[in-house]
């Protein structure tokens, strides 16, 4: 027997990029725990990381191609397969046009070094418009204030948690989540350390959270409300004269425009629609004036819903104006090693609205749209009707608001393809699966990642396990299927190209090449490498075309009538009575880690929370089942009543609802658990961004 040795590399699961030290043995994972040499992580890991052995070893997952038949699944070549595949898109397109084919890419291949430098060739050979993403049911507002405030889409501002005095929390649960656009392993020992240092944090949320209840302190807001309150804390800070843009003072446009429209938002105005005292806010605003250093930092709760655009915009206005924004213990830029913009134009025409959804005129961003529109994009006759997808690594029938409606939708295509492991409500659909290799038999590193990392460190991984000879990557898949519809031949040399080799250029070619970056040198420090704390760096990074913040953006001008709407709106379906938000759990992330047995194993978290003043009228106990319903679906879920959420409001996890009859998965079949999704609807979004609106669904409740 061999001995015992050691495999060192990032967690590619979620994005804290933790750090991992795995024991393995004869082909056979022994112990996966933190990596103590890490520079970033130092230890830390969470319970998510056991399902990289799950994923490997799971009698369930796919290692070879299966088609669809009418005696059921069976296994197909690899070429039949590619070959099918080619055929039949190519056939669609040419009856159809290329938009006919359509391309839904789901959340881990952000996690996936391979698809992330093959993707965007992949594309490029189908010749479709219509993709679409996981991103536009997240983060898309970030992307979009990113865009035109500082020119790039992928310029995104960290809060630099490690050195700020006051950590202002909207609609985020980093403890749980480790960040979200904030990459930041351990976050519970970092906001611990802020309170050490004698600061402060403060959440604000309309679920007790657990990051809520390790903060200094908590305050409820009614969902969908947090743009009217980060309109009444910039009120605050130029009602007192405390606008500060200390060294940005000439990079800054607009702050007059900014002040002009925040007079009508004073925290009088406010406070009963978000449903916080006059006095609290304007002691949030005093408290981030007052520290030496403070960040804002906005996220799920404040970016899934029908004013997610607008929230991100002034999230970054209020770190702008109070001084804290490129500066230390503020949100600043960090500088990756992987440059996604080294080869960025400043001035360079933004994608945004180039384009416009077929059915319902959402807007065209990143090279997508959004997922809100891709069920009535298959089902709505028409010139441009998608007739076939492939969808990588994902599953939207569970992640995609209405889920039950794609399911519907997916049915009825022509002809649907599925890279993935694993035959799951969405992939059953499918013609034909292709399954990839994942985890631990991929090389790794984050791309992604590192450009939302709280400090600029670098990692790289090669496989722990080699693929067998039957197996591909994703990225092999991708590269094979773009050469086949391009007619592009096996010897062509660019058909050698690994993701590797392009890593190897980016990081001689990035900004710490000339002190000697490179693959060689990731591989030579398995650890990682410390490149050190975020520095003040706009002047360099920003993409604008005169160099200087937008601070007021002409999208956001046009999007405000439509808060003001909302802001005098005044009567209420009673039909549906409750606020639906959703909540994370540590153990689960998005739909894909309901695949590890260890991960769901034990008591239901599949549970609906609600107060109790509202369960009393209802007559409800912890325990008991209910039926939710909304304008586009209804669901059994059992209660759970407690204080953590205010009343009016309910709360349940995202990500479940493997358990749907049709899938035909051992771990599916008893797995409890419904998708929060069937109740979500895909008419509500942000209308500036495109973004699902997930929080904030109003449902109504009645005992089973």
């Amino acid at each position: 027997m061999s001995e015992i040795k050691s495999h060192y590399r990032n967690c590619n699961i979620c994005e804290a990029m933790c750090g991992l030290d795995i024991s393995y043995q004869n082909g056979q994972i022994i112990a996966i725990k933190g990596d103590q040499l890490d520079p970033f992580s130092q230890g830390y890991n969470c319970p998510k990381a056991l399902a990289l052995e799950d994923f490997y070893t799971d009698k369930d997952r796919l290692k070879t191609p299966i088609k669809r038949t009418a005696e059921g699944w069976q296994a197909i070549s690899w070429d039949d397969a590619f070959s099918e595949i080619v055929d039949k898109f190519k056939h669609i397109q040419q009856q159809h046009g290329k938009n006919a084919l359509a391309v839904y890419l789901g959340n881990p291949n952000a996690h996936s070094l391979g698809n992330a430098l093959f993707l965007k060739p992949f594309m490029k050979s189908l010749g479709t418009l219509n993709r679409f993403s996981s991103a536009s049911a997240d983060q898309l507002p970030h992307h979009v204030a990113a865009n035109f405030m500082f020119g790039a889409g992928m310029l995104i501002p960290v809060s630099d948690i490690d050195r700020t005095d006051f950590m202002l929390i909207i609609g985020a649960n980093p403890v749980v989540s480790n960040g979200s656009m904030m990459t930041a392993p351990n976050v519970i020992g970092r906001l611990k350390a802020i309170q050490k240092r004698g600061g402060k944090v403060v959440v604000v949320d309309p679920r007790k959270t657990r990051t809520a209840k390790i903060a200094d302190q908590h305050v409820f807001i009614r969902p969908e409300k947090d743009a009217f309150l980060l309109l009444a804390l910039i009120h605050c800070v130029f009602a007192h004269n405390k606008v500060n843009i200390r060294h940005l003072s000439d990079k800054v446009d607009g702050l007059g425009d900014i002040e002009n429209l925040v007079r009508d938002y004073s925290p009088q105005v406010v406070s009963p629609l978000v449903g916080i005292e006059v006095e609290v806010i304007e002691t949030l605003s005093a408290q981030m004036l007052a520290a030496d250093s403070a960040v804002c930092y906005s996220r799920m709760g404040a970016s899934t819903q029908s004013f997610g655009g607008i929230c991100l915009w002034l999230t970054n206005v209020l770190n702008i104006i109070t001084g804290n924004f490129d500066r230390a213990g503020g949100a600043m830029f960090p500088q990756p090693a992987f440059d996604l913009l080294r080869n960025h134009q400043a001035g360079h025409k933004s994608s945004f609205g180039q384009h416009q959804s077929r059915v319902r005129k959402l807007p065209f961003f990143n090279g997508e749209f959004p997922v809100a529109a891709l069920a009535e994009e298959i089902q709505t006759p028409g010139e441009g009707q998608i007739r076939s997808i492939i969808t990588i690594a994902g599953n939207p029938v569970l992640s995609a608001p209405s889920g039950h409606k794609l399911a519907e939708a997916f049915s009825e295509l022509e002809y649907m393809v599925s890279i993935d492991i694993y035959l799951n409500e969405t992939t059953q659909y499918a013609d034909i699966i292709l399954p990839g290799t994942t985890g631990v038999e991929n090389s790794h590193f984050d791309i992604f990642f590192n450009s939302f990392s709280v400090r600029n460190t670098v990692k790289y991984s090669a496989p722990l396990f080699e693929k067998h000879s039957e197996q591909r990557g994703d990225w092999q898949i991708l590269k094979e299927i773009a050469a086949r519809m391009l007619n592009v031949p096996a010897d062509d040399p660019m058909q050698q190209i690994t993701p590797e080799m392009i890593l190897d250029m980016e990081l001689k070619k990035g900004p710490y090449g000339k002190q000697g970056m490179s693959l060689q040198t990731l591989i030579d420090n398995p650890h990682g490498i410390d490149i050190g704390p975020l520095m003040p760096c706009l002047s360099e990074r920003i993409k604008t075309a005169n160099g200087n913040i937008d601070l007021f953006p002409q999208v956001y001008q046009d999007d405000l009538p439509r808060l003001q709407a909302f802001m005098t709106q005044t009567t209420r379906d009673n039909q549906y009575p409750f606020d639906l938000i959703s909540r994370r759990l540590v153990k689960s992330h998005n739909t894909w880690t309901q695949n590890s047995e260890r991960l769901i194993k034990g008591k239901n978290p599949c549970t609906l929370e609600m107060h109790p003043q509202d369960a009393q009228k209802l007559g409800a106990h912890t325990g008991q089942q209910v039926i939710v319903s909304s304008a586009v679906g209804e669901i059994k879920i059992d209660i759970v009543i407690t204080d953590d959420v205010q009343p009016g409001v309910v709360t349940m996890p995202q990500g479940w609802g493997h358990n749907q009859p049709d899938t035909k998965m051992s771990v599916a079949a008893t797995q409890p658990g419904v998708s929060i999704n069937d109740l979500t609807d895909a008419k509500r979004v942000d209308m500036l961004t495109g973004n699902a609106a997930f929080n904030g669904t109003p449902v109504a409740i009645k005992l089973a």
